[in-house]
């Protein structure tokens, strides 16, 4: 289930919102505030954002600088949805990276179907078949992974889970996200199979310096070297 961010001001937008996008199957996140929606990008790692520009506080726009300036952020899909929609101002979003701009008012269910297609192209731009980092190499292709030059022999589970944190590098993953994204909806465990298979991890990749490091509370995350999280308290 794709998860989405909706950053909004106003409460009837975001109740609106957030009912049509369960409706179509995604699970839906709100905020009224950056700071808020920040808290939830750090430790949900939504699939998508959808952002006003004027909100108090600092406003939408300087939100979406962060996010395309951070690594571990930049490549969340980012749609605009806000009153300020002259032609100055969607370009100004576009450029700074917002991926689609929908002006308000706005129809609904176009924006569900924007939703959609920017999730597609997301997917679309994400099929490369190896993942490459710390040292770490997991070719799907092959379905095989390489730490410091030697080969690791990972379970279908490990591999998973290897794979979905070098794919959200650089983001808090909660124990709750990586039983639903590897391990499924159905499944019947606890948050303590994450913690014991992320042992499992770090032990076969002892050999590099993986940097699959727990946050406490929340779940976990793989940090690249050499790099902070600039989004981070």
């Amino acid at each position: 289930m794709k998860r989405i961010l909706v950053i909004d001001d106003d409460q009837d937008i975001l109740d609106l919102v957030a009912y049509n996008l369960s409706r179509n199957g995604y699970r839906c996140f709100t905020a009224q505030k950056c700071s808020s929606g920040m808290d939830i990008l750090m430790t949900e790692n939504p699939d998508l954002v959808i952002l006003d520009i004027m909100l108090p506080g600092f406003n939408g726009l300087t939100l979406l600088e962060e996010l395309k300036k951070n690594e571990s952020t930049k490549e969340i899909p980012v749609i605009m949805l806000t009153a300020k929609g002259e032609e100055s101002d969607r370009i100004l979003g576009l450029e700074m990276g917002a991926d689609d701009y929908v002006p308000k008012p706005f129809s609904v269910r176009e924006l569900v179907l924007r939703v959609q297609r920017s999730l597609d192209r997301a997917e679309l731009s994400d099929t490369n078949p190896r993942l490459i980092c710390n040292g770490i190499s997991l070719d799907f292709d092959r379905y095989e992974v390489m730490a410091g030059g030697a080969e690791v022999h990972l379970t279908a589970t490990e591999f998973k889970l290897l794979a979905f944190l070098l794919r959200n590098k650089g983001r808090v993953v909660s124990r709750a996200r990586l039983l639903e994204q590897v391990w499924g909806y159905q499944f019947a465990g606890t948050t303590r199979t994450v913690d014991t298979h992320i042992q499992r991890l770090r032990d076969k990749l002892d050999a590099v310096p993986h940097g699959i490091e727990t946050v406490r509370g929340v779940g976990y995350k793989l940090v690249p070297e050499g790099n902070e999280s600039r989004l981070a308290g």
